[in-house]
């Protein structure tokens, strides 16, 4: 991926990689609303340069999305990271085999352990290893660096104005469709 630390000239009005399509959008198929296609467009494209650059950081760490996932999912938990593999399962919308699996990589790979579910005999919790732990740490970390180009694009009153007005977008498509992507991914 290219780098992603620049520093914007602030002209907002010089055309855009968007903008070429939008003008054979104007020509092709006038009735369009083309500040519609061009917001849509954007985000589409934004939501695949982090995609690359995420792929990118899982891939310098040798952790798949799904197993990071988990390690998301523990670490959210809070402190003693804990949780339990069907819950996990649900969440991460997996089969229990497919869950089963994927602990079992994982905890080989020292991410994680196996423990015995104190409340059910016939149960076990998987918690996060140390290792588990600074893995997801510094993989946040580095996409976070990564990502910093919002910041050296956007002051800090736009970074607010941004995030208002793509929440205003979230809940008119949560409240049209439910939502996309189920709490806790």
């Amino acid at each position: 991926m290219e780098d992603l630390h620049v520093t914007t000239t602030g002209d907002t009005s010089a055309s855009d990689s968007v903008d070429a399509n939008l003008e054979i959008w104007a020509r092709e198929l006038p009735e369009l609303d083309l500040e519609t296609e061009g917001i849509v467009e954007r985000i589409h494209r934004l939501e695949r340069f982090v995609d690359r650059a995420m792929q990118e950081t899982l891939d310098a760490f040798d952790v798949s999305h799904g197993e990071w996932k988990v390690l998301a999912n523990l670490r959210r938990a809070g402190p003693p990271y804990r949780g339990k593999p069907g819950k996990l399962a649900k969440r991460l919308d997996l089969s229990s085999g497919a869950m089963t699996n994927r602990l079992d990589n994982m905890e080989e790979r020292g991410l994680l352990r196996r423990l015995d579910d104190p409340d059910d005999r016939r149960g076990v919790i998987v918690e996060l290893t140390d290792e588990g732990k600074r893995l997801w740490d510094d993989t946040v970390a580095a996409q976070a660096e990564k990502e910093s180009i919002v910041s050296s694009a956007l002051g800090d009153r736009e970074k607010r104005e941004l995030n208002e007005l793509l929440r205003r977008l979230m809940h008119a498509f949560e409240d049209a469709h439910g939502p996309v992507i189920p709490p806790h991914d």
